[in-house]
């Protein structure tokens, strides 16, 4: 039963690291333009943190016992706001790039960064409350290592895959706001 576990583990922690390698070739191969329509760049970074935000949900939805500890449920909450964010911005972008139109009014652009600043900071949050739990069970307090044993590497996974969401909501906020600037 326990190689069966360890067997259980090592599959889901190798599919998490081919996501995550992945997902980092999906945001490499984007090339982000600042300058005429934003959205060919920009389709790929919400593509890209939305991604690692679904497998932030994934990797800790398939933790058992995740959702006794409010900072995990938390992660789950603003992982999922932050995909439905970027799902909305990508689905506008190909739709402005189908009908060929420019998404830089003032009005639209703004709303665009104050979302991203919103969703960053949730995520910001999310992530470090988790890193915290995660960092207290498995270093602190051993509850990995003794019974009853806490899926810690699954919980560390999804907390870096949360960081890196993140990390790339900063990026796009940041060049959403020197859109506003320009326009």
């Amino acid at each position: 039963m326990d190689s069966m576990k360890l067997w259980g583990e090592a599959l889901a922690a190798a599919t998490g690291f081919m996501l995550l390698i992945g997902l980092l070739c999906c945001c490499l191969s984007c090339k982000m333009s600042c300058h005429g329509n934003k959205t060919k760049g920009s389709s790929g970074f919400s593509t890209c943190d939305g991604g690692f935000g679904g497998g932030s949900i994934g990797v800790m939805v398939s933790a058992s016992g995740f959702s006794n500890y409010t900072a995990f449920c938390y992660l789950i909450a603003s992982m999922g706001l932050q995909v439905l964010w970027s799902f909305g911005l990508a689905c506008l972008d190909i739709y402005a790039l189908r009908i060929k139109r420019d998404l830089q009014n003032p009005v639209l652009v703004s709303l665009f960064v104050v979302g991203d600043w919103v969703t960053a900071t949730l995520s910001l949050a999310a992530a470090c409350s988790s890193a915290g739990i995660a960092v207290l069970y498995s270093k602190d307090l051993n509850f990995c290592s003794s019974p009853p044993h806490l899926p810690c590497g699954r919980f560390e996974l999804s907390v870096v895959l949360a960081f890196i969401t993140w990390f790339l909501i900063a990026i796009s906020s940041h060049v959403m706001f020197w859109i506003l600037a320009a326009v």
